[in-house]
């Protein structure tokens, strides 16, 4: 796996607000524009995981527990809705070698600590060990208990949203988050138990250090 440019991605606990975040990315971006005056900043494409297809709604579907899937199939599904979303026609990594910045809400990383908890580390890392790996990752750090008390009042909750298995979801992406970073992604890890508008900061903070803001 190598690192594709131009790429970020959001991971952290169900509750962790990677799709809050990711929803005020856009506003964040153009606030600088803005502030700082620039001239130009790179075209934002915001893309989350599962993805919006129909492998992705059969994801969706198993998460909410409405279709009955084993673990196993689980895993096969998101590998096969990632290889649509990465390569793809219009997808990551077309839109990143064309100088684009996406920015995505969960990646290979989810599927390593949610898949590799349910079937095993085995499958997950074969499934995925040639997908790229995103230039910048960003760990929404929170306690299980601090994100369960946030998705409580969800209409609907998914299979993996309980704290006893969310607690060895934070464990695994502690162990995961140094062996990315020794394959070359950077690495961010912030407090997501602040306010939103102070987590979004940061989380701007590390996306603007990339390398095609300062083309």
């Amino acid at each position: 796996m190598g690192i594709l440019q131009n790429f970020a991605v959001l991971e952290g606990l169900d509750g962790s607000g990677t799709t809050t975040q990711l929803n005020m990315l856009h506003h964040n971006m153009m606030e600088t524009f803005f502030l700082e005056n620039r001239q130009t900043l790179p075209s934002l494409y915001k893309t989350n995981e599962p993805a919006n297809g129909s492998i992705g709604e059969l994801i969706r579907s198993g998460l909410r527990g409405e279709t009955v899937l084993k673990p196993e199939t689980i895993a096969f599904l998101f590998a096969a809705d990632r290889n649509e979303h990465v390569f793809g026609p219009g997808g990551i990594n077309e839109r990143c070698k064309r100088g684009e910045l996406v920015v995505s809400d969960r990646y290979l990383p989810s599927s390593l600590v949610y898949q590799g908890i349910t079937c095993g580390d085995d499958l997950p890392a074969r499934l995925n060990r040639d997908f790229p790996l995103p230039e910048l990752l960003i760990f929404l750090d929170l306690d299980p208990e601090t994100a369960q008390k946030r998705i409580t009042g969800r209409k609907q909750k998914e299979i993996f949203e309980y704290l006893e298995f969310q607690i060895q979801v934070r464990e695994r992406y502690k162990a995961l988050l140094p062996q990315l970073s020794e394959q070359g992604v950077t690495v961010q890890v912030i407090d997501a138990s602040f306010p939103v508008e102070k987590v979004a900061a940061e989380v701007w903070g590390a996306i603007k250090k990339m390398p095609i803001f300062k083309r």
